[in-house]
């Protein structure tokens, strides 16, 4: 299982969003410099973002975007969604028709228990878990 561009990239933004939206929206030229992702394809991440909920716009010559739900409230899980879809692992996971040997298969088993960890994992950690955890990472790699 492979995450996408649209999701790695997305999460990037909503990081950078949450991070920096504390005086006001941020404008997507702003995020796309600083997280080198073009503006086009930013506006292409942000669209199903707004369209969830998850961000919103702010119109005006001081517009851009801010979370429209607090970081704590937005889970991994639910932005990997938006932008990937429900990932899995093969397709028999998700389509027991695709193979006859979905009854007496023990790696699909295997493979179920995977991806159930994979999306444990996901539902367990907030965007502003993820934000804490870049900050500590930021701290820890400055020079003393």
């Amino acid at each position: 299982m492979r995450l996408s561009t649209r999701v790695r990239y997305g999460v990037r933004a909503l990081m950078d969003i949450a991070e920096n939206s504390t005086a006001g929206p941020v404008s997507l030229k702003d995020v796309a410099q600083r997280q080198s992702i073009s503006e086009q394809y930013l506006e292409q991440l942000i669209l199903p973002l707004k369209g969830a909920g998850i961000v919103r716009s702010v119109r005006g010559a001081r517009g851009g975007f801010q979370l429209n739900k607090r970081a704590s409230d937005i889970l991994m899980s639910e932005i990997v969604e938006i932008l990937g879809g429900k990932l899995v692992m093969t397709d028999c996971l998700q389509n027991e028709e695709v193979c006859l040997r979905v009854g007496c298969c023990a790696a699909r088993d295997l493979w179920q228990e995977a991806n159930a960890a994979f999306w444990k994992v996901l539902t367990s950690v907030t965007l502003i878990d993820l934000l804490q955890r870049q900050r500590l990472k930021l701290y820890k790699s400055r020079p003393l």
